[in-house]
């Protein structure tokens, strides 16, 4: 069993995955302007807690982004783009790397598929209003 371990430590090692250390450390760059907008997903999605949630994530031109989840609740993580072993990341406030994958239309994020649309949830632009981290969003640029 401890074989198994070292080599699974090894491999983890050797594969290339560069990790931050902090939230601080992680230099905000800004994104593509394809990245650059408001994000939503559109009906259930099995990344989500219910069928009934949403998730919005929010990229500003500077690099600045804030992940809105709403079901029972709002949760708004302020967070910012950078550009991590030449893939494009969204790292949160709580230091979670999570990738930002183009695919045509629709951006692939924390196991969920967002469409860009023209504004974020009223409840979104709330949690944005409230928060100092990220600039006001823009109207789906």
């Amino acid at each position: 069993m401890k074989n198994w371990i070292i080599a699974g430590l090894a491999v983890s090692a050797l594969s290339g995955c560069a990790q931050l250390e902090s939230y601080s450390s992680a230099v905000k760059t800004p994104p593509p302007a394809t990245l650059v907008g408001n994000w939503q997903t559109m009906g259930p999605q099995k990344g989500l807690v219910s069928p009934e949630a949403r998730a919005s994530l929010i990229i500003t031109a500077e690099g600045d982004t804030l992940d809105c989840r709403q079901w029972q609740r709002v949760i708004a993580k302020p967070g910012k783009t950078t550009l991590l072993d030449g893939d494009w990341v969204n790292v949160n406030n709580q230091s979670r790397v999570m990738p930002l994958e183009l695919e045509g239309s629709v951006l692939h994020y924390d196991k969920l598929v967002l469409s860009k649309v023209n504004q974020p949830t009223a409840e979104c632009q709330k949690a944005l209003a409230g928060n100092g981290d990220a600039a006001t969003a823009s109207s789906g640029k």
